[in-house]
């Protein structure tokens, strides 16, 4: 199995083992919102089959800029100077926190429908679309009597065992085209004016996940944008699992506008690759990086910005067999990107509208998934073939000189994320949490402590200094995940102090931290800043809600939307929006 495979098998495997559930309060989701209730919030997952679930996409680098630099230097966005980026207080904070509790991103809701499968769990089955076999006499008549029969929707789905063991996503084609669960075909397909029932097949996963097929059969409609029902999985003749499911047709949460708190769309452009992920900004340029999907190629979309309101792209680069490029950096006149095939691209973009290939390092087939730069340091997460984190030498910019290679102890999940701070690398391991090194001395880096729960998938980072405390923002992947505020000061003891969320069905993707804002790529809930002078009380103040359902490019998937953000002190937030491409906001 060729690394970028092997790497998403490990995601989808970490996402299976998150139990997560909708319909619930703030209370059940784990976090202590600031954000007030959720509207639309309902079931949270668990990625139970995710191994289906579509595309399993995470990019990106998490940045904790320091202070306002020249932004027509690269180096305006190296992370983590190692002096206070947290900048004057407006409500001075005296460091003070009380540990909380860490419950996780486990849920167990209560049954989403009344409505069963008839038969137990392991019963010899014949059709697993045959509606007879299920009790439907609680049912009321007339639920559906206004539904479309168009549009996406996201299927969370709790089993007997009362955790979320599914998440799907459903698209009903706008065009009236056949509806898919994942991208398969839909076998039976009757959503619509009086009825919710579809069904699909998935194919065999050896050696572990036999061939499958799967029943849903909506029961009520408790939110227009809402169906709730039940559900069997059947595989090799028999019963394999059952429950009750809760779908949501996703809009902007909470009764929300499109935008609040002075964020401004100024400049927005189409990527012309496959699924956009990341961007980085450089010498007035925006490098924009992709990876490859049914529809077209990965590759590298550069784009002039002098006018932020009229991005102009300038070149597209691909290179054959090396599609899946899902983190970009740069530095003086070198561009640096993360490859599952080549490890990191080196381009020297000294004429930075053309970019030119110089070599790729560290000269062997591995699989980079981000890069991350702070100073003289280039820092390259691999989570294949096997998990490490590469430490390069860029004194000279495009000649990289590979340092070392770090591994955390106890690691299997592989390396998503880092951010590096003053001697400190912090490092988001997915299942193995976020771990912290010192790397004062490169050559012999020191694994000084991690923050670890069950079901974690540690998968973005920002750190700065607060109150003379070191403070890091953390943010896991998959239903339920959200923002973890740590007290990090003693590495070997990090603390929970803080937390912030949204609906459970999406979590963050990235992050960057600017002063005492911090600026969230948070997929379909769009672009979210806090106010975190006051780091255990972390404040949205402002939103961009990028997200709609009737987009060109849209998918039903869970990871959509926001995915990309860098704020590269210009001015401006640069984001990337798997559908809309790459949209330019003004700096708050």
């Amino acid at each position: 199995m060729s690394p970028p495979f092997r790497w998403l098998l490990s995601l989808t495997l970490a996402l299976a083992l998150t139990g997560c559930s909708e319909e619930s309060s703030e209370e059940d989701a784990g976090t202590r919102l600031d954000a007030g209730s959720t509207l639309d919030s309902g079931t949270s997952v668990d990625a139970g089959a995710s191994e289906d679930s579509g595309t399993t996409l995470d990019s990106g680098t998490s940045d904790a800029d320091a202070g306002t630099r020249d932004a027509g230097d690269p180096s305006s966005q190296d992370a983590g100077s190692g002096s206070s980026d947290a900048g004057p207080q407006a409500d001075a904070w005296d460091g003070g926190a009380e540990t909380l509790p860490e419950l996780s991103d486990w849920l167990t809701p209560p049954l989403y429908s009344e409505c069963s499968l008839t038969l137990p769990t392991g019963s010899p089955i014949t059709d697993c679309k045959d509606l007879s076999l299920f009790d439907l006499s609680s049912c009321p008549a007339g639920a559906f009597d206004t539904l479309e029969s168009v549009g996406t929707y996201h299927l969370l789905g709790r089993g007997l065992s009362g955790y979320v063991t599914v998440s799907y996503g459903l698209t009903l084609p706008f065009d009236g085209a056949p509806g898919t669960l994942n991208g398969r075909p839909l076998t039976r397909q009757s959503v619509g004016p009086g009825s919710f029932v579809f069904s699909t097949s998935f194919a065999a996963t050896p050696p572990y996940i036999p061939a499958r097929d799967f029943t849903f059969v909506g029961c009520t409609r408790p939110e227009p944008r809402r169906v709730n029902g039940c559900y069997v999985q059947c595989a090799d003749g028999k019963v394999r699992s059952q429950g009750t499911f809760t779908a949501l047709r996703p809009s902007w949460g909470r009764g929300e506008s499109e935008s609040s708190g002075g964020l401004t769309l100024h400049g927005e452009a189409s990527v012309p690759l496959g699924f956009p992920v990341d961007v980085y900004v450089a010498k007035d340029h925006a490098y924009v990086v992709a990876i490859g999907d049914k529809a077209d190629a990965g590759g590298l979309a550069v784009f002039d910005v002098k006018n932020r309101s009229k991005p102009v792209l300038t070149k597209r680069i691909q290179l054959p067999g090396d599609s899946y490029w899902n983190g970009v950096w740069a530095k003086g006149d070198a561009l640096y990107i993360a490859s599952t095939k080549a490890g990191v691209i080196v381009y020297d973009i000294s004429n930075p509208a053309d970019p030119q290939y110089m070599r790729a390092v560290p000269g062997e087939a591995i699989a980079v998934h981000t890069v991350h730069v702070q100073g003289d340091r280039l820092y390259a997460m691999a989570p294949e073939p096997a998990s490490q984190t590469l430490l390069f030498d860029v004194t000279s910019p495009l000649s990289p000189v590979l340092l070392n290679r770090v591994t955390v102890s106890g690691e299997w999940g592989g390396p998503h994320d880092a951010t590096a701070y003053g001697d400190r690398l912090y490092i988001n391991s997915t299942s193995s949490g976020f771990v912290a090194f010192d790397v004062s001395n490169p050559e012999h880096a020191l694994e000084l402590g991690a923050y670890v729960f069950g079901r974690q998938y540690a998968h973005a980072s920002a750190v700065g200094t607060f109150a003379g405390r070191t403070i890091a923002f953390e943010g896991g992947e998959g239903v339920n995940a959200h923002l973890r505020v740590l007290d990090v000061t003693d590495p070997a003891n990090m603390r929970l102090i803080g937390e912030y969320g949204l609906r459970p069905h999406f979590s963050i993707h990235n992050m960057i931290l600017k002063g005492t804002k911090l600026y969230i790529a948070y997929y379909h809930e769009g672009v979210r800043v806090l106010d975190v002078s006051v780091p255990p009380k972390p404040r949205e103040v402002a939103y961009f809600n990028t997200f709609l359902e009737t987009q060109p490019g849209r998918s039903s998937g869970m990871f959509e939307g926001a995915i990309g953000i860098r704020v590269p002190g210009d001015g401006y937030v640069y984001v990337v929006d798997t559908a809309r491409g790459l949209l330019i906001f003004n700096e708050l």
